[in-house]
């Protein structure tokens, strides 16, 4: 008879393999972990198929601030095509650990925007993980423009980012304000270079509908399960 588990698959999207525990997590009032980030991520991407949009998985965002060699971290990040996105938006994890997969204890979210050449920093426990932010940042601004005489991009750290209410749902923050970016990109209005995304997450990223977002998460997960 075969054995049901937690790791047992229950479903393929995309790129992306989730199990039975990552329902568990979404169920309750837990950390969300590497796959969960992923798997909305690869979501997302399906909403907003735009060439010009690039949501980068955690795995890949953990490498692109941990790579011990520049020549590697060019190779590597060649395939993403940095410099024709106008919208990139990276999950933030402060794993100090490189021989540990899916450590760490907070989330983040680091975005750029081409129009302003600016990254943002959005951290929902009171910029706790700005200094892995700020790694990620000094990874890659180098690799963002076509020119390499073209000025670097600014960093900035968003100190009025919607903030949790407790010690487990950061990644929630994360998804919740990568989806009002990526709308707010994709809205097709007039966009003003100085404000940015700000209005858009202020109205769009509460703690009521953060709460919401793992039973959104989990439900969508549930639906796609159905029609496999």
């Amino acid at each position: 008879m075969r054995r049901s588990g937690a790791d047992d698959k229950i479903l393929s999207y995309n790129d992306v393999v989730l199990r039975r525990s990552d329902l568990d997590i979404l169920g309750g009032p837990y950390f969300l972990n590497d796959r969960i980030i992923e798997f909305y991520f690869s979501y997302l991407s399906s909403c907003y198929p735009a060439k010009d949009i690039l949501l980068v998985p955690p795995s890949i965002a953990f490498w692109i601030m941990n790579c011990p060699a520049v020549e590697s971290l060019e190779d590597f990040l060649e395939p993403l095509h940095l410099p024709d996105k106008k919208l990139v938006i990276f999950p933030v994890n402060d794993n100090d650990d490189v021989s540990k997969a899916e450590a760490g204890s907070h989330w983040s979210l680091l975005a750029f925007e081409r129009n302003a050449n600016t990254f943002v920093h959005h951290d929902s426990n009171r910029g706790i993980n700005k200094w892995h932010a700020k790694r990620l940042y000094n990874a890659v601004v180098g690799f963002m423009s076509v020119c390499n005489s073209a000025s670097d991009a600014s960093y900035l750290e968003c100190t009025d980012s919607p903030q949790q209410v407790n010690g487990y749902d950061c990644g929630l923050y994360v998804t919740s304000i990568a989806r009002a970016i990526c709308s707010w990109h994709g809205s097709g209005e007039d966009k003003d270079k100085d404000e940015l995304w700000f209005s858009a997450v202020k109205e769009q990223v509460t703690p009521s509908t953060v709460a919401g977002m793992r039973c959104e998460i989990l439900s969508l997960i549930r639906g796609l399960m159905a029609t496999k």
